[in-house]
């Protein structure tokens, strides 16, 4: 039930999206069916697949590829999305989805997440920077520093990071002393 995409996705060449995606649909179905087999049949799984594809604006010829072998960083965090749309994770840990990627590949991979997180799926989105945030509002929002959480609120939380910068939750700022 938890899925982990990569700041940095790593290549596979000799395996294609396609084949990585349906061993690890199976490998989900397996472990959710107690350990037997119960692998998804080929026409199933392409419809299943076409369906995400579709919802998520990933081209079809990106299937045939191996996988993130030779992929822009777009690409890469698109795949990425289709991964968690076909595995249906109960949570995601989204670790700087944002990195590398051009305003448009942005638009589309946040709108990919805002599809899949819901009552089902819940997500947690690692970023340094506020512009994923203006494509997927947050719950929460809590700022790290050091390896500690110094605050935590909602989306406006966001909004006065990208503002004040990291200075303005350093210990001295917020009234205390390390």
């Amino acid at each position: 039930g938890l899925f982990l995409a990569f700041q940095y996705p790593h290549a596979v060449p000799g395996v294609s999206v396609a084949q990585f995606l349906r061993s690890a649909v199976n490998a989900v179905r397996k472990a959710r069916n107690g350990g037997e087999d119960d692998p998804i049949s080929v026409a199933e799984f392409r419809k299943d697949l076409t369906a995400a594809m579709e919802e998520l604006k990933v081209p079809r010829e990106m299937t045939s590829r191996y996988l993130n072998d030779g992929f822009s960083g777009g690409e890469k965090k698109r795949v990425e999305i289709l991964q968690m749309a076909m595995l249906k994770p109960r949570m995601a840990v989204l670790d700087e989805t944002d990195s590398g990627l051009d305003i448009d590949a942005l638009k589309i991979v946040a709108e990919g997440v805002r599809k899949l997180a819901g009552p089902d799926t819940g997500a947690l989105v690692i970023t340094h920077y506020q512009r994923i945030l203006d494509y997927i509002e947050p719950d929460f929002v809590h700022v790290f520093v050091d390896g500690k959480i110094v605050e935590s609120g909602g989306p406006e939380l966001a909004h006065k990071l990208e503002a004040e910068g990291y200075d303005a939750f350093q210990p001295e700022a917020v009234g205390g002393a390390s």
